[in-house]
């Protein structure tokens, strides 16, 4: 049986990739199809998915990961019994929190959240080295250099956020 880790945005692939390269994970890279995860939000629209659950013959679980999953994954018939699970990790509001929360800024940013999404927060109060929050992925590798800030705020999101939906879990709950 191998996972297949599916993420909604670039930015979640690249905080995945951080923590896998890290062995953060209770999986491994090794447990992986294709043995990376994929920035895909479906399977019918990821020609490399597709590839890979074609060439594996095994099961496969899937661990969706993203900051606004309501939109239902759809697994093509020719994998319904290939594919054995199905489980989301939401970010919501949006991975920005994780910034948020690294650099302490949750009161300030609690202030405001009714009339500014995270990312916007982000972008005009969070900075590494002297470039301000730029929705790239390179910025989460340089920010979260120190693996320990990176599961320290994953730790802090899931016990200051409260309960998601009864189907989603926290990458906390990722974490070894």
């Amino acid at each position: 049986m191998k996972y297949l880790i599916m993420c909604e945005g670039p930015n979640e692939l690249e905080v995945i990739s951080i923590l896998l390269r890290n062995s953060c994970l209770r999986i491994s890279i090794d447990d992986l199809l294709g043995l990376k995860p994929y920035h895909a939000r479906q399977i019918k629209n990821s020609g490399i998915v597709q590839n890979e659950l074609n060439m594996y013959s095994g099961l496969v679980k899937i661990i969706r990961i993203g900051d606004s999953l309501n939109e239902k994954l759809i697994i093509p018939m020719m994998y319904k019994d290939k594919i054995i699970e199905v489980t989301k990790y939401c970010t919501k509001p949006e991975l920005e929190m994780l910034l948020i929360i690294a650099e302490k800024k949750i009161k300030e940013y609690d202030k405001v959240k009714s009339k500014m999404k995270p990312k916007i927060f982000a972008k005009q109060n969070i900075m590494c080295g002297r470039n301000y929050y730029k929705n790239d992925s390179k910025f989460y590798t340089e920010y979260f250099e120190d693996i320990d800030l990176l599961v320290d705020s994953i730790k802090e999101y899931k016990r200051i956020k409260g309960t998601h939906k009864k189907d989603e879990l926290y990458l906390a709950d990722l974490l070894r």
